[in-house]
């Protein structure tokens, strides 16, 4: 009788035991935020240029070629990090590059794109955080890569370093 009772308890340890055992051996990246937006079109949306007096229209902008979409801001210390990668897909890849300027200050951004270089074709202003909001964006920076189509194929969240470059370069290569 008493080892009956004690094959209960042990065959949920078991149980247990083999749950945790399990979770530790999947391969999983805890930073890895998914995104309603993977595969899906572009946001609709209209901003403000930061550089020039003229409204910016995703529907005119997105469809024909791959661009890359960074969101960054002068106050946010990985997306200085970053711009060096930044203008490499500008510079070295000849990549269309759409920075959103996000809860910023104009001023600091004309003067920060300056000091470090411009590596964006259009820079759009968030004031707001609204067009942030339609990209599901909840913390800068974050890169996303559209395809020729207009559809999203790709979201980091963080700072593009060494790595995530060379990852990119891969998918782009993939989606041209």
């Amino acid at each position: 009788m008493k080892k009956q009772l004690l094959i209960i308890p042990s065959i949920v340890f078991l149980l247990i035991l083999s749950i945790f055992f399990y979770l530790l051996i999947i391969e999983r990246n805890p930073s890895e935020v998914p995104s309603n937006l993977l595969n899906k079109s572009v946001p609709k949306f209209e901003a403000e240029s930061l550089l020039e007096k003229e409204k910016f229209l995703s529907l005119n902008e997105f469809g024909n070629e791959v661009i890359l979409v960074n969101f960054f801001a002068t106050w946010c210390l990985p997306c200085r990090d970053e711009h060096i990668y930044i203008k490499r897909f500008a510079d070295e890849k000849k990549l269309r590059v759409i920075g959103v300027n996000y809860k910023d200050n104009s001023q600091k951004a004309i003067q920060w794109l300056k000091d470090l270089g411009n590596p964006y074709s259009n820079v759009l202003t968030d004031k707001n955080g609204r067009i942030a909001i339609d990209w599901g964006v909840y913390g800068i920076p974050e890169t996303f890569v559209v395809s020729s189509k207009g559809i999203i194929k790709f979201r980091h969240v963080g700072p593009v370093t060494k790595k995530v470059y060379k990852k990119i370069n891969l998918l782009i290569k993939e989606i041209k």
